[in-house]
């Protein structure tokens, strides 16, 4: 094996600075806009199948945003590197106590020269993986600005004197595909080339993939070169067997909502009507796509006369699989062993810093652990190569086709 490559990170997390929206927010939406609040944090509470925390004066203290009348707060267990694995809870935290690099690009840099990572992409917090906490909002006028300030932000202080190290990706307004669309289309001017969608948006209550709805702003990426990058629980919800099974259970189950993502793709006929799409699936690991692959191809060719797939796809699902999406995993060795039924071409790296599952500062060794099952092309396109590919990087010119 050569030396081992430089790792760039497709799926990492940024820790949104308390300065964010009052810096890049225009002045007439501030008092109307997120407003950072250090403040107690009280009990945590389970229902209709999601967390929340209550405020309490005399808890322990925690960094919240609140905005339109709702509180969320920072936790340890989603700025979790530094800590103990014991201490990684879901117990509110303050700046003062996370790691700087989750919220302070130079910080960020510097984490990610000890942990073998030469680039990064990071999804947001507060506005949850997709922007689903603007969708939520009352105020549709200052929501469609706080996604502006947002992009703003990310683009221009997160990524801006990066070097190109820190890979900008935008979130959209959700709740209109024309804007999402032009949203789409302002930040690929500057040079964006990813934005978030979600895995599933029937389950935000928007209209399926299926409908057509999404058609303005699937175009804008198929035009822009745009990847549309799904994280797992960008659907707001995550899978379980039983509604009141230990988070264990939701979060071993959670490459569903990506299995789930990825039947509806390949068969919507999407990848037809835009042929320059492109759609990641971040955190969803990659042992499970060898099974889909196989199932989706052949229930194409037995159930063609009632399963409506012949309606939609004129080939084999598996094709469009190979032509148009991207995995992403940082511990699965079972899919680093089906590299070849996968395909090498289609599978990308994630260091998830910096939450529970983050591999920092741990990474390098992590890979040269599973580095010996793959030759040496094979490693390079999955630890940066295909990555360089999918978000048009200024790398590796030499060995990546245009």
């Amino acid at each position: 094996m050569q030396d081992l490559p430089k790792i760039i990170s497709v799926d990492d997390h940024v820790i949104e600075p308390p300065h964010l929206f009052e810096r890049w927010l225009p002045a007439r939406y501030r008092d109307a806009g997120p407003k950072p609040v250090r403040t107690g944090i009280g009990e945590l509470r389970f229902a209709s199948g999601g967390y929340t925390y209550v405020p309490d004066p005399d808890g322990p203290l925690a960094d919240w945003w609140f905005y339109e009348g709702k509180g969320s707060p920072y936790r340890r267990n989603i700025a979790a590197v530094g800590f103990p694995r014991e201490e990684m809870t879901l117990e509110g935290i303050t700046y003062d106590e996370m790691r700087p690099g989750c919220y302070d690009p130079a910080a960020r840099l510097a984490d990610m020269d000890l942990n073998w990572v030469e680039a990064s992409m990071s999804f947001p917090t507060f506005p949850r993986f997709c922007g689903q906490t603007f969708l939520e909002a009352q105020d549709k006028d200052v929501a469609l600005a706080c996604v502006r300030a947002y992009n703003d932000w990310m683009v221009e202080e997160w990524c801006g004197d990066s070097g190109g190290r820190l890979i900008p990706l935008i979130i959209i307004p959700l709740w209109d595909a024309e804007l999402a669309a032009a949203e789409v289309r302002r930040n690929a001017r500057r040079g964006v080339h990813a934005v978030c969608f979600s895995e599933s948006p029937v389950k935000l209550g928007l209209p399926s993939i299926h409908t057509g709805a999404w058609d303005p702003f699937l175009a804008a990426c198929d035009e822009t070169g745009t990847t549309i990058n799904m994280h797992i629980g960008s659907s707001s919800s995550m899978p379980a067997a039983s509604p009141d099974a230990p988070i264990a259970a939701h979060v071993t189950l959670s490459f569903n909502n990506s299995m789930g993502s990825m039947s509806d793709w390949l068969f919507s006929g999407k990848l037809v009507q835009f042929p320059n799409l492109k759609l990641a699936y971040s955190e969803g690991q990659i042992g499970w796509i060898p099974y889909v692959l196989e199932r989706a191809d052949d229930v194409w060719h037995q159930h063609r006369a009632w399963g409506g797939a012949m309606d939609t796809t004129s080939d084999p699902p598996s094709t469009y699989y190979r032509d148009h999406m991207f995995g992403c995993f940082f511990r699965d060795r079972h899919g680093v062993r089906s590299l070849q039924e996968i395909g090498p071409d289609t599978v990308t790296f994630e260091t998830d810093y910096p939450h529970v599952d983050s591999t920092w500062p741990h990474t390098k060794e992590i890979v040269e652990a599973f580095a010996g099952d793959l030759s040496d092309e094979d490693l390079y396109k999955v630890l940066r190569g295909n990555a360089i590919r999918m978000l048009h990087l200024d790398l590796d010119r030499e060995r990546t086709p245009s």
